[in-house]
């Protein structure tokens, strides 16, 4: 029996003057799982992560946290509920070594207003080994110097460094390599067995049927489906994704196509 969600939307909207871009959203994502969103662009996944993330304040409907109703105002609401969001561009500074990017803007600061160095690199050590990195060399290296694979290590180590609970990677592998694309989903796995729940937002329908447990289908600002990964094939997904249902499952026809009801 899958565990209770850690998060959890329920009738979502979100409107931007006339256009209404999510349209009763219910969504749920669960600890130690991983939970793939999906969707063709525009069909509202950025609007969604950004709401969840507080960038955006919704118009309608509740965000749940661990079973209770939290208004989300502003990203600092979000990372107190422990909502760490991962974007494609990754937040890096390359003029920084990994240890001061993993703290950036959250230093540790001695007694007499110095940067505990030693304090920062050993947690910063101790975050990668949590999930087994061994490609970075070093702590010490300059972002700049490090390939994408290895910058998208550090983006998801430093959301276990603050004990995030709720992770979401926006596209974590969409300018990798093969190589580097296993690594990263081999970190992904490893992120949710340390009991985080994990939302993956991807185009790469091959990366979510190897790592998700549970995948959610926007289409056109509504959810589709939310399904178990186990029960529906690739293709079925993918038919939700272009068209909002596939056979019995997904939108009613006039939904899908768009018509409000």
């Amino acid at each position: 029996m899958p565990n209770p969600p850690m998060l959890e939307l329920r009738g979502v909207d979100k409107s931007f003057g006339p256009v209404h871009v999510l349209k009763s959203v219910d969504f749920t994502a669960r600890p130690g799982e991983v939970t793939a969103l999906v969707g063709d662009n525009g069909a509202g996944k950025t609007t969604m992560i950004k709401c969840i993330g507080g960038t955006y304040k919704i118009d309608a409907g509740e965000v749940l946290f661990e079973g209770n109703v939290h208004t989300v105002s502003g990203p600092r609401d979000a990372a107190a509920l422990g909502i760490e969001i991962v974007y494609q561009d990754l937040a890096l500074a390359d003029n920084l070594d990994i240890v001061e990017n993993m703290f950036l803007g959250r230093e540790d600061i001695t007694k007499f207003h110095t940067l505990n160095e030693n304090t920062m690199e050993r947690k910063a050590k101790e975050a990668l080994a949590s999930l087994s990195v061994r490609t970075v060399r070093s702590v010490r290296q300059k972002v700049s110097s490090l390939s994408g694979g290895q910058r998208q290590t550090v983006a998801i180590a430093k959301a276990v460094l603050w004990q995030s609970r709720v992770v979401i990677l926006d596209e974590p592998t969409a300018a990798l390599g093969v190589a580097q694309t296993e690594q990263v989903l081999d970190l992904v796995r490893r992120l949710a067995g340390q009991g985080v729940a994990v939302i993956l937002v991807s185009h790469n329908m091959n990366d979510v049927m190897k790592v998700a447990d549970s995948i959610g289908v926007l289409y056109l600002g509504r959810m589709a489906a939310q399904v178990r990964r186990i029960d529906v094939t690739q293709t079925q997904v993918v038919e939700l994704i272009t068209a909002g249902r596939s056979g019995d499952l997904g939108l009613s026809a006039a939904e899908s196509s768009g018509v409000t009801v």
